[in-house]
């Protein structure tokens, strides 16, 4: 593997990742972190000053399970991580804010696009670790902290199927105008991601693109403990 990670992203089959966003609204990666990565980034989980927001999910019925959104500077993995994905992926959300009739496209790099969210009070960084016990799961839900919203998202998995957990497979569901919802159940191993859809994306009908929704979620987790790293491009109020 590729010891530098932004190398593992440009290495990725980009023109796959695009078909499966354009034909599901979501598409997986090959490992994009090592599990000594994994380790280091599971083991920030305790330090107290390494994050500016812990929110344990029963408190809200977001779910059960605990999350935490890292302070700034975040790690340097990290945002190596959402630096090198962002430009990657920026295509796409302009083509679909095109396809779905939207106003101002986003801008190549995620400096300037978080100069825009800075301008809509939007400053708080938003990668997060989630932490599930054997029990755990995340209820359908959207991550949407402001006016501002990229698109697209990421989420990759730093403990190992099997082997740490059981069960916790990342869930999306879709629902379209005037047809039932849609759902699949996705199972990432240690490393790998999956870049998906944060609230909505252009379908292709007999008279041109509409727009679905879209939720997502963690299954129920059957036993162990399972850790998630999420990527969110746009910054919280």
């Amino acid at each position: 593997m590729d010891t530098s990670v932004t190398s593992r992203i440009a290495r990725l089959d980009w023109a796959r990742i695009r078909a499966g966003l354009d034909e599901r609204g979501y598409a997986t990666t090959e490992p994009l972190l090592t599990p000594s990565e994994c380790a280091g980034i599971v083991a920030l989980y305790d330090q107290r000053e390494r994050f500016r927001s812990r929110i344990v999910m029963e408190r809200f019925r977001f779910g059960v399970g605990e999350y935490k959104y890292f302070a700034a500077p975040m790690p340097r993995l990290v945002e190596e991580m959402r630096i090198a994905l962002y430009p990657r992926i920026a295509p796409v959300a302009n083509e679909w804010t095109k396809a779905m009739g939207g106003g101002k496209l986003f801008p190549p790099t995620l400096n300037d696009f978080l100069e825009v969210c800075h301008r809509a009070g939007q400053t708080k960084p938003t990668p997060l670790i989630l932490r599930y016990e054997a029990g755990g799961y995340n209820c359908m839900h959207q991550d949407i902290y402001g006016e501002v919203v990229f698109p697209i998202q990421l989420t990759c998995v730093l403990s190992r199927n099997i082997k740490d957990y059981r069960g916790g497979e990342f869930v999306l569901m879709e629902q379209r105008p005037r047809a039932q919802s849609r759902c699949e159940a996705v199972t990432l191993e240690q490393g790998e991601a999956i870049i998906f859809t944060t609230r909505y994306r252009p379908v292709r009908g007999t008279r041109g693109y509409y727009r679905v929704n879209v939720r997502h979620g963690v299954s129920r987790l059957h036993s162990g403990r399972r850790f998630s790293l999420g990527i969110i491009f746009h910054d919280a109020k």
